[in-house]
């Protein structure tokens, strides 16, 4: 492989329901830092039906190109369809890196992709960075239960890819003045070359539990002691009209549904407040949701991680602070909380 045919940095546009999911826009964000750092074009590749007009959205976030396969046959997401699409545009384009956002169908598609082009993907990366003189991709993430971090590097093989989770990354604010180029593609795939069909689509009808879309998150951890104890945070985010989420100990130990968790192996997170109880602050749960507005600690162990992660941390007992400042809180309903 010639590694110097390799040029550019591409990110995956989403598609959904009408619309670029936003993660594709955070990563156009990262890729634009990384494209000037190198000197490359951005581009984003868009796949679907009726897509075309999308591409627009790609622009003000940072994008150069957007390469668009609008055609019938990606209607709907089917791995081998988009795959082959996806790999004919990489075979006749040749970037370096391509980013895709850590959803059910980026992780899907990327590790198709990384599977059959044989080259390396780093999945859940919370940090991105590139060497201006090498090209290599610096894709860091959590290893060994998130006591380390680890920064992976796919040395021969191009394209290099990551895939990111939503809200770890920022999108940069949208500039309207900015134009690029649309570059239509297609691509010779019937029906009978795919072999899945998708015969009905069902939405999920229940109650999800919205962490990432949260403004405030009550979190608890395993300084609560039991299920009965962690009730107090369900009593608190109740009566502040919060969010609950919780550690990774917390949900293993059985006290709250794998839903409510942030953090590495959960959900990550950017409210405007985050409380942090009873959360010892492992490197697993900090990248969940480092990137809060405000976040307020409290702890009994003042040599606790958390506390240098946080904007205020209270060292103490939650069963005796949490109760006074829910006393608080109702005193002054009305009063407006500004913070950073």
């Amino acid at each position: 492989m010639n590694l110097e045919e390799y040029r550019g940095i591409w990110v995956y546009l989403e598609a959904r329901d009408g619309q670029i999911a936003p993660v594709s826009l955070e990563l156009l964000g990262a890729g634009r830092q990384m494209a000037d750092k190198r000197g490359v074009p951005l581009a984003g590749l868009l796949i679907g039906d009726g897509v075309e007009e999308l591409a627009q959205t790609a622009f003000p976030y940072g994008a150069d190109q957007v390469y668009v396969y609008d055609q019938r046959i990606f209607a709907d997401y089917r791995t081998e369809s988009y795959m082959r699409a996806v790999i004919e545009c990489v075979e006749k384009h040749k970037p370096e890196i391509i980013l895709y956002g850590a959803t059910t169908t980026g992780k899907d598609l990327a590790s198709a992709v990384a599977t059959d082009l044989q080259t390396g993907l780093t999945a859940d990366t919370t940090m991105l960075d590139v060497n201006a003189e090498t090209g290599l991709l610096e894709a860091s993430r959590p290893a060994f239960g998130g006591n380390i971090m680890a920064t992976i590097l796919c040395k021969k093989h191009r394209p290099q890819m990551a895939t990111v989770r939503p809200k770890v990354m920022k999108a940069l604010e949208a500039d309207q003045t900015r134009t690029g180029e649309v570059i239509k593609e297609s691509i010779k795939l019937a029906e009978e070359d795919i072999r899945t069909k998708v015969l009905k689509i069902v939405r999920e009808t229940r109650e999800k539990v919205r962490l990432d879309e949260a403004d405030v998150i009550v979190a608890g951890g395993k300084g609560l002691g039991s299920k009965e104890g962690f009730q107090l945070i369900h009593r608190f985010a109740e009566s502040i009209g919060a969010t609950v989420g919780a550690s990774r100990d917390a949900v293993e130990a059985g006290w709250v549904d794998h839903a409510h968790q942030v953090g590495q192996t959960g959900v990550t997170v950017t409210p405007k407040i985050y409380f942090a109880i009873g959360i010892s602050g492992a490197i697993q749960h900090l990248v969940g949701m480092r990137n809060s507005g405000l976040i307020i600690a409290i702890n009994k162990d003042p040599n606790a991680l958390i506390f240098q992660a946080c904007h205020y941390g209270i060292v103490g007992d939650a069963f005796e602070i949490v109760p006074l400042l829910m006393k608080a809180f109702q005193k002054e309903p009305d009063r407006e909380v500004t913070y950073g």
